[in-house]
């Protein structure tokens, strides 16, 4: 028995590479047929994946049918062997899992009492500076807490892109920022208050709130916006 011939994506043109087309477009530009390819990888002897894709994708009238494709089904289709069907079958499973599943939510903020207690225990012991961010939706529910930078707070090299980049990427309504002074006193620097100022206009112009920064010492903490460190809105 000859072994069968298999033709990888990367064979094709490399103008139609649905895999580099991804990195470069981005996934939601790519066509179902190219999405099924990658996921396929291969093909089979005398027919590329794309075709095969193709095939598999014609075999069923809707997207929505392939919820409820057996494995038998799948291996029907000329190129789809029982590998590919198991993968495939996992892949949509997969995805149906992620569609169901919600947002984590990490707790509601209700004052920056509250947010600084919880962080107290987390920062006051580092020797160094750690800034943290804790995003929110619509309804101060935290959606993801992230430490965003370590080292001296300043302008330069805590910038606000690399906030506010999270921000959109978790869809984030407000924020809010906190770090610790290593020494225990909480009292904002110079820098922590430019820092604060220009968090403030990029949020103003993101459309992204930020709520609060809270400064966090040895078993005590400062809130800039309750000491009147933050811009009038």
């Amino acid at each position: 028995m000859l072994k069968e011939e298999k033709l990888f994506i990367r064979e094709m043109p490399e103008d139609c590479l649905p895999r580099e087309r991804l990195e470069i477009v981005g996934e939601k530009a790519l066509s179902n047929q190219e999405l099924l390819a990658i996921l396929l990888r291969t093909g089979s002897k005398n027919t590329n994946v794309m075709e095969v894709a193709s095939k598999f994708l014609n075999y069923f009238n809707h997207l929505y049918e392939l919820k409820n494709a057996t494995l038998t089904e799948m291996m029907e289709i000329k190129g789809i062997g029982r590998i590919k069907a198991i993968e495939l079958r996992a892949a949509i499973e997969f995805g149906y899992r992620i569609q169901q599943s919600t947002q984590l939510k990490l707790g509601k903020v209700s004052s920056s009492y509250q947010i600084a207690q919880n962080l107290i225990y987390e920062l006051q012991d580092f020797q160094q500076e750690h800034l943290v961010c804790l995003y929110l939706n619509t309804k101060n529910e935290v959606i993801k807490q992230e430490t965003v930078f370590k080292g001296s707070l300043n302008q330069s090299v805590a910038h606000p892109r690399e906030i506010f980049r999270s921000a959109v990427k978790y869809s984030a309504a407000r924020l809010i920022l906190a770090h610790n002074h290593p020494s225990g006193n909480p009292t904002p620097s110079e820098s922590d208050i430019l820092f604060t100022q220009r968090m403030q206009e990029c949020g103003k112009m993101m459309g992204i709130e930020v709520l609060d920064h809270i400064i966090i010492g040895e078993q005590v903490y400062i809130s800039m916006r309750e000491e009147n460190f933050f811009a009038s809105d």
